[in-house]
């Protein structure tokens, strides 16, 4: 029998315990609740990144929207100095594969809020569409709350996104996707593990596939493990086939010599990916994005993707 504890009925509302009664003002109430029981354990977790991911992509566009649809992308997860411990990865070097829990820092843009009451710069319950680098679209709303004189930020969240992969039109749950608008903007990328090297950082992990901008938060880092985390029989929802690289790359020799030897295969892979979003497709326009310290400039007509400038 799991042990018992007296604590106030939780805070519907916020999803915390009062320390001096109930939700609505009442006295504590003491009545006895189980340990185990979801009420009776916190509901707000506080979580540092322990790492950060540097890659070639400085911004979103560009990112792949899943892991390993580009091999050639090479990236390293750099260790927070609290966590420079060559002990806490013995053993991963017998691993190929290795699973990142990441966030999605860049999904959400801040309310900017106003002293004094007050307006934000974006009004209380607007509601904006933001474009994350994958592809994925989805709303959120930001709504000013007072706190004493300053107003704060309260992130809303959408039960429906559009897949880029259903061409940006229909909508699904958020909870059949992996958009990154989500109540709780966590990611997670399955990437191949090329090796553990010890630097003036401490350890640093090399990894290849990974569909990270630079910079990402890391939370965490487990091993893929294959006996229990392949199911090749599983249905794959509206995703059940991996996509095919969907343009043809051209890239004017004068313009791939910018790009150094040991980038373009990825940047091949990433163009041939098609990083526009899904529900745009103007012949006309011209896109851009960073990718190893560069900016790389191109069109597309029909299945035909070229490169116009890199920078």
């Amino acid at each position: 029998m799991s042990d018992l504890i007296s604590v106030p009925p939780p805070d519907f509302a916020t999803g915390t315990v009062s320390a001096s009664g109930s939700a609505f003002g009442c006295a504590a109430d003491t009545r006895s609740y189980d340990a185990d029981a979801p009420s009776a354990r916190p509901a707000v977790w506080t979580m540092e990144a322990i790492a950060h991911v540097r890659s070639d992509f400085p911004g979103k566009f560009g990112v792949p929207r899943q892991s390993g649809l580009v091999e050639a992308l090479e990236a390293r997860v750099v260790f927070m100095p609290s966590y420079r411990n060559r002990d806490a990865l013995r053993g991963l070097e017998g691993f190929s594969h290795i699973w990142l829990v990441w966030v999605f820092d860049r999904a959400v843009r801040d309310t900017r809020a106003v002293r004094g009451g007050g307006e934000s710069q974006q009004k209380s319950g607007q509601q904006s569409s933001i474009q994350h680098g994958n592809g994925q679209q989805g709303s959120i709303q930001q709504e000013s709350v007072q706190q004493g004189s300053a107003a704060a930020p309260v992130h809303r969240w959408s039960p429906t996104v559009r897949p880029p992969r259903l061409g940006g039109n229909a909508r699904l749950g958020v909870f059949a996707t992996r958009s990154p608008f989500r109540p709780n903007p966590i990611g997670l990328s399955c990437v191949r593990l090329d090796g553990i090297d010890d630097t003036a950082e401490g350890p640093v992990l090399h990894i290849r596939g990974a569909d990270l901008a630079d910079g990402t938060p890391v939370l965490d880092i487990k091993p893929y493990v294959p006996y229990a985390d392949s199911r090749p029989e599983a249905a794959g929802g509206f995703a059940s086939t991996a996509p095919e690289a969907a343009l043809e790359v051209e890239i004017p020799p004068s313009l791939l010599e910018r790009v150094p030897a040991g980038r373009r295969e990825a940047l091949y892979g990433v163009l041939a990916q098609d990083p526009r979003p899904r529900y745009i497709d103007d012949p006309s326009r011209v896109y851009g994005f960073g990718f190893a310290g560069l900016e790389v400039r191109f069109t597309v007509e029909g299945d035909r993707l070229t490169v116009r400038e890199i920078l």
